[in-house]
């Protein structure tokens, strides 16, 4: 199986952990990430993933995603930019925003069966059959990894 989490994902770990959704998303995620480490699960990256974190203020948490960008199985890099942005381009159309977009597009280009969102309107905006988007809980209990 093989998953690409959205930067949002990426910086849930860092936000204010005082709220209990944000709490349980981030424990969902430090979970998948353990997954991932222990190579139970395949994780994508790309370009677009590089570059969003790049522009992230914090470089503290910057860093820390960008180190654990390592442990990516399937990279997707700039010589797609052509390919992606045409597919991006149709999720705009649904009004999906355009790093969103992007996303979603090397996600597919990956060969992901997940990708992975805070983002609720992402999740209700995105319709097609290509891939299943959801938030990492939601991805434990359809993985049936919720309580392993």
């Amino acid at each position: 199986m093989k998953i690409y989490l959205d930067n949002c994902c990426y910086n849930r770990p860092f936000d204010d952990q005082r709220q209990v959704r944000i709490f349980l998303e981030t424990q969902a995620k430090l979970h998948i990430q353990e997954q991932i480490k222990n190579k139970k699960i395949e994780l994508a990256i790309s370009f677009v993933s590089r570059y969003e974190n790049y522009e992230n203020p914090d470089i503290i948490c910057s860093m820390s995603i960008a180190d654990f960008f390592c442990r990516a199985t399937t990279y997707i890099g700039i010589e797609n930019y052509n390919e992606i942005f045409t597919k991006a381009s149709e999720f705009m159309k649904t009004k999906i925003k355009m790093k969103d977009a992007a996303h979603l597009a090397c996600a597919i280009k990956a060969g992901c069966n997940y990708f992975l969102t805070t983002d609720d309107k992402l999740i209700k905006k995105y319709n097609e059959k290509e891939i299943i988007v959801c938030n990492p809980v939601t991805f434990l209990q359809l993985t049936g990894d919720l309580y392993a």
